[in-house]
This record gives C-alpha cells, structure tokens and sequence, in this order.
C-alpha cells in the first residue's frame, strides 16, 4: 500500500521550505498558520518543493561573484520542472506564435513595421482582433467563442467526429481546469453525507492531482502502473483500487489518466483505452483525461497517441470525460503564457451551465494564453508563408527531445543500480534506483527518504535538481527521480550525471 505519509500530501514546514516561510513572516505577526484552512497545510507539490528552492538559493549564490567559487559547479540545470522556454533548457518558441502575439498586443505594428510580419501572419492578427477587439478586454468567461470553434475544428480533425465549441472551456493552461472538476467532484462530508468522495490517480503521478484532491479535502484512491510493462495502465489494479475504496467507505467520483504519462511518459494503446472506458461505464465514473504531452511523440508511428475523444465516441459509450490540452507543453512550450482548453463529453446541459458558472467566478482566462490556444490548433497550413518555418522549428524540437530521450534512457540504463524505461512520449524520463543498504540506512538517520538523499546530494554536488519518485508517489520499498529530456548539452548533462550516480555508490557500498 502506498504509505500514509503520502496520501496525506503534508506540507512540510521544515529545512529550507521553513526558512523561506520565516523569510516572509514579521516578528509581531497577527495571523499564524492556526489560522489557516487545515486543508491548506495538506497540499504538497513536490516540483517546486525542498529542491527546487534549494536550487534557487544556489542559484543565486552563483550569481554573486563574491560567492560562486563556493560551489562545485557553475550552474544550475533546472531538470525538476516541464519548462522548457525556462532560462537554461531555451527551447526556441516558435515564430509564428509569437508573431501573432506581437501584432495582437501592439497592432499598431502592422502599419508601422508591415514588412517584418508575413502576410498570413497579419491576416491572422486582424482576423483574431476583429473577434475579440483589445486583448486588455475580459472575453466570455468560457473563453472567445471564434477561438473555441477554432479548437473544436482541431478536435474533429484529430478524431473524426464532431465537437461542440460550447462544451469547450478555455483556460489558464490544463491545471485549472482539473482543480475546477475536482472542486466540482468532491462532496463535502456532512451528516447527511457521510461518505468521503474519491478520485482514482495513477502512482506515479503528476502531483497537481493529489494537491488539488487536499485542497479540497477529497480522497486519493491510488492505482499503481507496471514499471516492469513500460509503465502500462492495468485495469485490473484498477479495479483493485476501486475494491478497496469499496471497503473504506470512499465513494469513487473519477477516474484520471494521463497519456501520455507524467513522470513515465508511457502511451496507452486503444485496447487499454476501450478497456478504462468500459470500466468507467461500469462503476459510473467520470473519466479525466489529462491529454496535455499528445504532441510529445518520440516514436509517432511505432507509438502514436489516440484521444479518449477518439474511443469514447467509436465505442458510443455514455460516460463523462473531461479532456485537457495545453500550450504549455508540445513543441509550443509557452507555460509562462497561461492558455489551455478543456472538452466536457456526454456532460449534460445543466452541469455545463454549472461549469460555465464556475468559471465565471474567475472572470476569464488570460486573452494571451487564449490567443497562443488558437495558434496551437490553428498552425500555418501548407503552401502559406509561415509554414516552412514552422515545420523547421516543430521538427527541430520534436527531433532533439527524441534524440535526449533515448540518450538518456540508454546512458542511464548502462550504470548499476539504475533501471530506465525509454519512454515513448512526454518530456520526462523516471528512472528506478536500487541503491546500497548503507545508501538507504544513512537516509533513515537523516529522517529523509533514500530518493529524496540522492536527489538532494546530486543537486549538492552537480547543479542538477531532479525531483524524487516520492514526490510522485512509487511502490513502497522502490526509489525513482523524475528529470526533465528538456536539457540542453546531452553529453555534459549526463556526464555529470553519470560521474555523481558512480561516486554515490562508491561511497555507500
């Protein structure tokens, strides 16, 4: 079973977490942490946790010339977080995007500056202001309306069969769109409802899932994938999951996959897929279908990716789903620029209404991230100006996180005590570590776990900072860490990667 101290997602107010927070507090304070929602206290979120700000605060000590040659290294590789436009991982952002965003903030340009923006670049500007008038302007709560037909175009192309732009939420990237169906999933525990709510996640899993279920104070039912399957999803555990919700007295709401996977980048095959459906038909659950690394493909043909959309609709089953997507990821990599959608499926009218209510709590998503949405689904078509250079920049990225990937996996795969899936997708890869008894004796002194020592000497020694497998949850008795294909300079990366993994366990065999 997955240990309590997990399930719990505490927020630990200690080492460095502890000392940022005295940072911020006054000495004659009037409010203190009693004061606090509990739930608020429950909520942990792992990549941007211990490391990442220990990360930052070397960070900044090399910054300072009068303190960098404290330090064994001269750098920091931000390898925790899926950013890839964050200083040090630089993945170009695509021209054509930017482009548009250019003339849409300051239209102005294309009468000052017309013959450095390509013609179908301008048409799209002015063709997306006629819309939606100034972007400094609130749109529909929903989202631009024009921008929602665009994306429910890209969803029919992808699938084969119809989508409702009104049943299309625009967002500030996937994750409050997850938060708000959480939210929504989750009854609060009353007299009268006595039963805790629960939703089902994969183990391991992108942590947005498990904070979010303690924001709320709802129950994480977890499932486990098989690491020895390349990670695959098994309905079978799922069911396991679901017997034992049946014996807390949990009542399963939902069902969350992640394909492709975050950390492991596994790809479910449509079998799998008609399976989980089926299952979600069975025990009445709603399927969440966090879809945001679908243009991640590493091996597109031996590997591709087919939605839930795509299977729900072939099969004619009736179920929920709700199916995210985000500028943030794929060759687009614009995190910083907010925008995603998400698709309601078999939802009927007056629980989209109440959606739509819900997000009109938050006025609206930013009109940059929508617009950068509309760019994502409506790139430059074949014989336009814009496209040559946007296939030469799509392809480049695609092309140089495949070649990562598999270096990666392969170089990793070659030392001891490490044992690397080649993920066929995402930008991650998540490595297992079988580490020496005297490695996990010393962890236990530390009151830390064995994955969570390693990720933090590595940081100590190399600059990197990778995000341990208990942060996303893993098989009581195994150890992982999760790092970014994002990085730049392969050879020298892994290198010092190697060189550490080596030197770790010298010192402990």
């Amino acid at each position: 079973m997955i240990s309590k101290r997990f399930l719990s997602t505490r927020f630990r107010l200690q080492g460095s977490v502890s000392n940022h927070l005295r940072r911020l507090s006054t000495p004659a304070t009037m409010i203190s942490v009693d004061d606090l929602n509990p739930a608020v206290l429950k909520v942990e979120y792992a990549v941007r946790g211990e490391l990442a700000i220990k990360a930052e605060e070397f960070r900044a000590v090399l910054q300072d010339p009068k303190t960098a040659s404290s330090l064994p290294f001269t750098k920091v590789v931000s390898s925790n977080i899926g950013n890839p436009q964050q200083k040090g991982l630089d993945q170009p952002p695509i021209t054509f995007l930017r482009q548009v965003a250019a003339l849409t903030e300051y239209p102005e340009l294309m009468k000052t500056a017309k013959d450095a923006f390509p013609p179908d670049v301008i048409e799209r500007a002015q063709e997306l202001l006629t819309e939606i008038g100034s972007i400094g302007a609130y749109s529909l709560s929903q989202g631009v309306l024009f921008i929602r037909k665009s994306v429910a175009k890209f969803i029919e192309e992808r699938d084969g069969y119809p989508s409702n732009p009104d049943h299309i939420f625009l967002t500030g990237g996937a994750s409050p769109g997850v938060s708000l169906l959480i939210q929504m999933l989750i009854k609060p525990v009353t007299p009268n409802n006595p039963d805790p709510s629960g939703i089902l996640i994969p183990l391991p899993q992108y942590p947005l899932y498990t904070g979010t279920l303690a924001q709320f104070s709802g129950t994480a039912l977890p499932y486990y994938l098989d690491e020895s399957n390349g990670w695959s999803t098994s309905p079978a555990e799922i069911e396991a999951a679901l017997a034992q919700a049946k014996e807390k007295g949990v009542i399963p709401k939902a069902l969350v996959i992640i394909n492709p996977g975050n950390p492991t980048g596994a790809l479910l095959d449509e079998s799998t897929q008609e399976e989980l459906v089926r299952l979600c038909e069975k025990h009445r659950l709603v399927l969440m279908a966090d879809e945001v690394y679908q243009i991640n493909l590493h091996r597109p043909k031996a590997a591709p990716f087919t939605s839930f959309k795509k299977i729900v609709r072939r099969l004619n089953s009736p179920i929920p789903l709700v199916s995210y997507h985000s500028i943030s990821k794929g060759v687009t990599g614009e995190c910083g620029r907010r925008g995603g959608y998400f698709e309601l499926a078999n939802f009927p009218d007056e629980l989209v209404a109440l959606v739509y209510k819900m997000v009109s709590v938050g006025l609206c998503s930013p009109l940059s991230g929508q617009i950068g949405v509309d760019s994502m689904v409506r790139p430059p078509k074949p014989g336009s100006p814009s496209y040559d250079l946007w296939k030469k920049e799509t392809d480049a990225t695609q092309a140089a996180l495949a070649s990562r990937t598999h270096t990666m996996a392969t170089r990793l795969n070659a030392l001891p005590g490490v044992s690397c899936v080649d993920s066929p997708g995402a930008l991650y890869l998540f490595p297992s570590l079988y580490l020496p008894e005297k490695a996990i004796e010393e962890a236990k002194k530390l009151g830390k776990k064995p994955d969570e020592m390693y990720a933090m000497d590595l940081l100590k020694e190399t600059g990197i900072c990778v995000i341990p497998g208990s942060g996303f949850g893993q098989r009581p008795g195994s150890d992982h860490y999760r790092l970014s294909c994002l990085c730049p300079g392969v050879e020298e990366y892994v290198g010092a990667l190697e060189r550490f993994h080596l030197s770790f366990m010298k010192k402990y065999e």
